[in-house]
Formats: structure tokens, sequence, C-alpha cells
């Protein structure tokens, strides 16, 4: 069921399927859900189906999605594990704003906890650079300050979002490092050796706009190999990402009961070798 469990970290276990809350913000991920009732509903039936590895931040809506998280699903069913992000923060005019500096890190978990409601946050991903490219600067001091938290036990596990190989060496000079989150997907496939590296150290990579973001994905192929299989290319898509590595967690976010659903049936695609070959070829194939 939905493609199994990682474990990157003892008492850290995810379904490999799990969902990214992002969309149950209004339009931009910013202000409050037209329905907020729909979104509590996916919430609870996204937890109802088994998926236990839920992907959000306090700086979507700002602060609406972790709120909605809170009103559907506290008190927390013991196996659920919550991943949050800081880094950023959202600007009155819905602008992303990155600040990361120790004492606005901290006033950042300070904030997650009080709108989650929890006494510590089972994951935090620290955002770094961008979607369009990770930053190449240090990130010692930033990963620094959420390692004291870790220390205070305020944070259980410690992640990266958007960040470089390189950087990932650094931080695991400090702390351990369990997630790391970045964009990639079917075609976007720069990070393959990142893959190939999380994989080999028990990393999870969990990549984010893995249908595509607010570009959905668009490609012939795609299209082509989802007809002959009687799925969907946005199941085709994910199901590819689950075989793409073992140690692959997916977080596709939706608003929609239909299309959490169907997310979530893409666990039991199962791709033909010629199938994964032609899928392959539509990002240049792998490293």
């Amino acid at each position: 069921m939905l493609a199994g469990t990682l474990t990157p970290a003892p008492g850290l276990t995810l379904t490999r399927m799990g969902y990214g809350a992002m969309q149950l913000a209004g339009p931009g991920v910013f202000g409050p859900p037209k329905d907020p009732g729909t979104a509590v509903a996916v919430l609870r039936h996204a937890v109802d189906a088994g998926v236990t590895h839920i992907d959000t931040a306090d700086f979507y809506g700002p602060t609406v999605v972790n709120e909605l998280i809170r009103e559907a699903l506290h008190p927390y069913p013991e196996e659920l594990r919550i991943v949050t992000k800081v880094g950023c923060r959202r600007g009155p005019d819905g602008s992303w704003n990155l600040l990361r500096d120790p004492a606005e890190l901290r006033e950042q978990v300070h904030e997650n906890l009080r709108h989650l409601d929890v006494e510590a946050l089972d994951v935090v991903n620290l955002r770094f650079g961008t979607p369009e490219a990770p930053s190449g600067e240090s990130l010692g001091e930033a990963f620094s300050a959420l390692a004291a938290l870790r220390d205070e036990g305020l944070i259980r596990h410690l992640g990266l979002s958007t960040v470089t190989s390189a950087q990932l060496s650094e931080a695991q000079t400090i702390a351990p490092v369990v997630t790391v989150q970045n964009h990639y997907n079917l075609a976007h496939r720069e990070d393959d050796a990142l893959v190939e590296r999380c994989a080999a150290e028990g990393i999870a990579y969990v990549p984010y706009f893995p249908l595509g973001g607010f570009s959905p994905l668009q490609s012939r192929v795609l299209t082509e190999v989802a007809a002959r299989l009687g799925a969907s290319p946005q199941q085709v898509a994910l199901a590819w990402l689950l075989g793409r590595s073992e140690t692959i967690a997916v977080i596709p976010g939706t608003s929609s009961l239909g299309h959490l659903r169907e997310n979530l049936a893409a666990a039991e695609v199962e791709l033909p070798e010629e199938a994964v070959v032609e899928l392959d070829g539509v990002g240049g194939g792998r490293v």
C-alpha cells in the first residue's frame, strides 16, 4: 500500500506516497482556501487512506495550511509524521522572502510549533535556495541554528530543501540529514546525481513539483505511455518517480478529493520495463 515506507532515521517512518499540503491555501499559496471544508476533508481522507507523511510549511498561506492541518487532524495519529520547512516568509503582497538568520529561524520554528500545536516538530527542512536554482553559499550558520533547536528537543530530525550536494555535505558535518527536498520530476532531471547519492546514504529524497508544479508536466511520451497503461499521465509520472529510487518519497499536492484519490492510486501503477526506458528518455536519461 502507498508504495511501502522509508525509515531514514530511527523513529521516522514515512509512507513513500505522501501528501503535499501547499495547495490547500488560496491562489498563489496565499490566503485561505475557497472551501475550507473540502480542505479539511482532503487531509482526513489522506490519513484515512494510510498516508503517514504530510509536507507543509508555516509560510503556506501564511499559517493557513498549518492551521488547517491542526483543525483536521489534531490530536494527531501516533504514526503520522508532519514535515515542515523554515527559511522563508511571505510578504503582504504574497512575495516569497528568504529569511534564515538564527534568530529568525528560531522564531519560525516556534511559530510552526504553535500553529501545528505540537511540542516537537517531526522534521524541519531548511529551505535555502529558490526553485529556480540552489544557491552556492554556506548554510552552516543557519543549519547550526536548527541543530541547536534539535538539541533543545524542539525538532526531532533535520532536512534540507533546494540545496546542492556540496551543501548537503556541509550540513552533514553539523548534524544528521534525513531528508533532501529538491525540484525533480520526469522532465526536470538536473538532480540525478543527488538522487543516487541519497539512495546510497539512506537519505529520503523528496521531489517537490513531482507533477510540474505551477506548470503541469507536458510530454507526448508520457501521454502515450499513460494511454497504453490505462492510467492518467499524472499517475504515470508519480509511478516513474517511485521506481526511480527506493529512497524517493513523493508528495503530490491537491485541494481536490478526486485528484487525491487518483494520486494515491499511482502507487499501484506498475510500469513495464519498456515504458520505463521510454520515460527515462523524456529528461535525457539517467546519470
